[in-house]
């Protein structure tokens, strides 16, 4: 799709704290804010240290997903709140600018650039949210795929 840079790059595991669940697509948006509300409550109490942005992954078409933050690294489980990755391995990526609404344009974009390159890619995606803005021409997304 016009207007996306994707590129591939190997990537490392990256550790993170989320609450997992399984979903609908209909669904998701009025569940993904609870997930990081539970996320964000430990993390003000001290169990976890953030260390980067929030995450959501998705493990397949379900989705079964992992909605949290990147975190220091390893932490024993509080309640729902578990440590997990972004997983390491050669991925797909490009930058989503602007509102998240329109996320999903990055995301068929670096779909149908892997069909176009001959890759395959996995199930398995992730989004990187930078920093908060209230204008949504400043928001930045980190799209990514992991390659089959």
């Amino acid at each position: 799709m016009a207007g996306y840079e994707v590129s591939l790059k190997d990537v490392e595991a990256v550790p993170t704290a989320v609450v997992a669940q399984v979903t609908s697509w209909p669904a998701f948006p009025t569940v993904w804010g609870r997930l990081l509300d539970e996320v964000y409550a430990v993390a003000r109490q001290g169990g976890i240290t953030q260390a980067g942005h929030n995450v959501m992954l998705y493990l397949d078409d379900r989705p079964s997903v992992e909605i949290g933050i990147q975190v220091t690294g390893p932490f024993a489980p509080v309640g729902r709140v578990v440590p997990s990755v972004l997983p390491a391995g050669r991925v797909a990526t490009a930058v989503h600018r602007g509102s998240y609404h329109r996320l999903r344009e990055a995301h068929d974009a670096v779909a149908s650039w892997a069909v176009a390159e001959g890759h395959s890619l996995s199930r398995v995606r992730w989004e990187v949210y930078g920093d908060w803005s209230d204008d949504p021409a400043k928001l930045e997304t980190e799209v990514a795929w992991l390659l089959a």
